[in-house]
């Protein structure tokens, strides 16, 4: 058998063709859902609800019926939380003082992932880039960037937040 592939051992079209393959599977089988799918907008509506409604507008009504009772939250700076030390840090840090800290999502940054059991969606992976603002002589000045991964699973029909990471937080530079 050795002696029918020494021929091909330098082969560089064979070479070329093994990397395109391998690409091309890698494509098809971590491909992120198109933005125009329902999974994808029900995604990004969740994520405004999480950060336009919640850390931005302080409606923190919004925001416990989509955070999972498991819910865990892994920050690179602020370390871990749970549900219920997410929802008052949002509220006793961000939302003590309404308007000074916002969350904007950087354009184009987010993926959405479907989850999948045996052809079952049962949840999906959502990550993105997300950048923070800070009022400064009384304007919101952009202060931070940073990336995020969300675990959403499908719970009785609803999506949960279950986990969350937070990192790569660095200084905000144009």
């Amino acid at each position: 058998m050795n002696s029918f592939l020494e021929p091909f051992k330098e082969s560089i079209v064979l070479k070329l063709l093994l990397a395109i393959s391998t690409l091309l599977y890698s494509l098809i089988t971590t491909a992120q859902v198109d933005k125009n799918t329902q999974l994808y907008k029900t995604l990004k509506s969740k994520d405004s609800i999480i950060f336009e409604r919640s850390f931005n507008n302080c409606e923190l009504e919004k925001l416990e019926p989509i955070i999972a009772t498991n819910f865990e939250f892994y920050h690179d700076v602020a370390g871990i939380q749970n549900r219920e030390q997410f929802i008052n840090a949002v509220k006793n840090n961000i939302c003590s003082n309404p308007g000074n800290h916002t969350r904007q999502l950087v354009e184009n940054s987010l993926e959405v992932y479907p989850l999948n059991n045996n052809g079952k969606l049962y949840g999906a992976i959502q990550r993105g880039k997300h950048t923070f603002q800070e009022k400064q002589n009384s304007v919101l000045k952009t202060v931070g960037i940073a990336n995020f991964t969300h675990l959403w699973l499908l719970e009785n029909n609803e999506w949960k937040l279950k986990r969350v990471l937070s990192y790569n937080h660095l200084p905000y530079t144009e």
